[in-house]
């Protein structure tokens, strides 16, 4: 099953082969299985926009990365692992700001190589449940992209889109305790006029 966009193949980054066995928390085959046709991405560096990619959310279900800033503003957020202590810090923790997020017409993400079955049971089972949809990278092909891919895992991080795709900021690595609010600060700060504030 091809989950990747046809098209020109790119230049290959550092992508790693399949998840760990650790880190993947659920099937196997289904993550060779979504992993087979994704393809190696360009870095996406400040100014850079969402790649071209196909990957799935907690429900299996498509979702064009490419597309996700079109309407609003987006946060991706990358945890190494669904339903581990930090991981799950870091979930809860822009699920507590998460209207901040979309007063300020921003969209949240949570990123990782788990299976989407893994993901769908961790986003029930977290703290008042997740309230924004996580996303199945288990090629690490966008962590990679990101930068955020190390020795097959992926760096505690996130990542701020503008409308329109274009990367803004970025934190690698970050605390989970840390990341939310370090997310809407910054968002708060360019949408008031002024400057980023100090990481």
């Amino acid at each position: 099953m091809a989950e990747a966009p046809a098209g020109p193949a790119r230049k290959a980054s550092s992508s790693k082969k399949r998840a760990a066995p650790e880190e993947g928390g659920g099937d196997v085959e289904e993550e060779e299985d979504a992993a087979a046709a994704a393809p190696g991405l360009e870095s996406v560096d400040i100014g850079s926009s969402l790649p071209t990619l196909t990957l799935k959310n907690e429900k299996g279900e498509c979702i064009q990365i490419a597309d996700l800033a079109n309407e609003k503003g987006v946060v991706l957020f990358l945890v190494p692992k669904a339903d581990t202590p930090g991981c799950t810090t870091q979930a809860c923790g822009f699920g507590d700001i998460y209207r901040d997020f979309s007063t300020l017409n921003f969209d949240v993400y949570g990123l990782s190589a788990d299976t989407s079955t893994a993901q769908a049971k961790w986003q029930t089972k977290a703290r008042k449940e997740l309230p924004y949809p996580l996303i199945s990278d288990s090629k690490r092909s966008l962590i990679a992209a990101l930068g955020a891919a190390e020795g097959g895992k992926t760096k505690q991080s996130h990542f701020i889109f503008a409308k329109g795709g274009k990367l803004a900021d970025k934190k690698i690595p970050v605390k989970p305790v840390d990341s939310p609010r370090l997310a809407i600060e910054f968002i708060k700060s360019i949408q008031d006029g002024g400057e980023a504030p100090a990481s």
